[in-house]
């Protein structure tokens, strides 16, 4: 891949890439259990191979920084091997990152997060890093742009964690962290009370995974396939793609006048 990717750089390398690279790619995942048949870096692995094929697509303007590996993941933690950090302790890792890239001349940049449980954290962080440093900072999920994919070709409800969707996008960008031989559907727990809380709902508020599902699943990961996740990794990559080329234009602009 003809990329720049910080971790596969000398110190030359990267002074010469900073010339014409105006964004920074942060990648960011989660260690956190995904059933019995996804490994556990699932997030982090499928946050960092999204990451480097966008910025295969909008080289030389673009780079990738290394990836967070753990994100917000309580909800998952009384599943053997989940490492969670604190909202603070991402905020401040963060905060870190940019300024250390902000150091070296960039200040745009896109946090390319592959962990739901991110989400609200990552927009506390976008807010409070923006001001403190005068940065500019986008942040999306990794494949949700391509949600009406999802909704032609998914007919689990609920689904989204080792399900069909994300089983698909990992045959496609890592199948390494599958083990296929124990692919399963979600075994779905009666009680109702997280029903009430899932999102779109009228209250929102915290529950356990193991309140939700026993196998730690959603969805039916049987139903996944290379050729779905094809369609919704290069959708959303698309997307993400021409977003980022109108607000690097649009930032271009404002510069000049």
């Amino acid at each position: 891949m003809n990329i720049y990717d910080l971790q596969q750089m000398t110190w030359p390398e990267i002074k010469d890439a900073l010339t014409s690279a105006r964004l920074a790619i942060v990648p960011i995942g989660a260690h956190e259990q995904h059933g019995p048949h996804m490994v556990e870096s699932c997030d982090a692995v499928l946050a960092k191979r999204m990451a480097d094929r966008l910025a295969e697509r909008l080289h030389p303007l673009a780079l990738v920084a290394p990836a967070v590996t753990m994100g917000i993941s309580p909800h998952h933690l009384n599943f053997p091997g989940t490492i969670s950090l604190q909202p603070e302790t991402m905020i401040s890792l963060l905060r870190d990152i940019t300024a250390s890239l902000k150091h070296h001349g960039i200040t745009t940049f896109l946090w390319l997060n592959a962990h739901g449980g991110n989400q609200s954290t990552l927009s506390v962080a976008c807010q409070k890093i923006s001001v403190e440093q005068d940065v500019t900072i986008y942040y999306a999920k990794t494949t949700a742009s391509a949600s009406d994919v999802y909704k032609e070709y998914i007919a689990s409800s609920p689904f989204g964690h080792s399900c069909e969707r994300e089983i698909s996008e990992a045959y496609y960008l890592a199948p390494e962290l599958i083990r296929e031989d124990k692919l399963q559907k979600g075994q779905l727990n009666p009680n109702p009370r997280w029903r009430h809380l899932r999102p779109g709902k009228p209250l929102q508020g915290f529950y356990r995974y193991e309140e939700m599902t026993e196998n730690g699943c959603i969805g039916d990961a049987t139903w996944g396939s290379y050729e779905l996740g094809e369609k919704i990794v290069e959708t959303a990559l698309d997307r993400l793609e021409e977003e980022l080329r109108y607000m690097l234009n649009v930032q271009g602009s404002i510069k000049s006048l």
